[in-house]
């Protein structure tokens, strides 16, 4: 990991590979480490660059006096792709997949292809009226937020576990396996501001014309597969396809190989 900057901007990234440039944005809960084998795999066809986000690895924490927003969030990328204009791919997970889609929207042309596991703009359910999901995630969104301010992340972190990994998930992780998850409730703080952004618009993060493949788990909580819904009715354009593990249900040390199907994606993109 090295950290790059660009004016005010310092970003932490991973680089491997080389040829046309991947961004990769992984979700909190499952870090970056979980993605190794699709670095790895997309690595012997491209230059890949994965993006550490605000208050994760050596990327500065958000510090400014006001809520974050996705775009806040894209300056990272801006940061490592400014001063060329060669075409760009975007895979980006939970948190990291509402900030590729901005990312692919603040790029345009630039963005080449965009791949996005159950990414995270939770703002839009409240706009298109699905009440009832959005205030599922923001009763989830309220006790981190009260949990981070207090400094009370441990206390938090075996409801998030098991509300995002599955039931019974925090009783069988390794310490190791929690301590990761207590580290990532405080960055978290403020990226539930950036994906609940009551201003946030459908057009800002659903409006890019790259080729678009969008990756669902069919078993995950019901706000997330409310959204997906509500994203596929959006842009019936993009490519949907159920992929088993691919969300937030995935264990920690149990993340699947979605490497084949980004692979085969980023290579026919422009065919889908």
């Amino acid at each position: 990991m090295v950290v790059r900057k660009r004016g005010t901007v310092r970003v932490d990234v991973l680089e491997r590979g080389s040829g046309p440039t991947v961004v990769l944005l992984p979700g909190s809960l499952v870090g970056l480490p979980r993605w190794e084998d699709l670095v790895d795999g997309l690595a012997e066809e491209h230059r890949v660059v994965a993006v550490s986000m605000h208050g994760h690895g050596e990327t500065p924490p958000w510090s400014a006096p006001r809520r974050q927003t996705l775009t806040d969030q894209v300056r990272l990328v801006h940061a490592i792709t400014a001063g060329g204009d060669e075409p760009v791919s975007l895979i980006g997970h939970g948190v990291g997949g509402a900030v590729a889609m901005r990312a692919a929207v603040e790029l345009g042309e630039r963005a080449e292809a965009l791949v996005v596991l159950e990414p995270m703009p939770f703002a839009l359910l409240a706009r298109a009226g699905r009440h009832d999901a959005f205030d599922e995630i923001c009763r989830i969104r309220d006790r981190v937020v009260e949990a981070a301010d207090a400094g009370r992340w441990a206390e938090a972190a075996p409801w998030v576990a098991d509300y995002w990994l599955g039931e019974g998930t925090w009783d069988g992780l390794s310490e190791q396996e929690r301590s990761g998850v207590v580290d990532m409730i405080g960055p978290g703080r403020h990226e539930w501001d950036a994906i609940t952004d009551p201003g946030l618009a459908l057009a800002e993060v659903a409006s890019g014309s790259a080729p678009t493949l969008l990756l669902v788990d069919p078993v995950s909580q019901p706000p997330v597969r409310a959204l997906m819904d509500l994203l596929a009715q959006a842009r019936p354009d993009w490519a949907v396809r159920e992929q088993p593990g691919a969300g937030y249900l995935a264990r920690p040390g149990s993340v699947p190989d979605v490497t084949p199907v980004v692979v085969e994606f980023l290579q026919h993109a422009a065919r889908w």
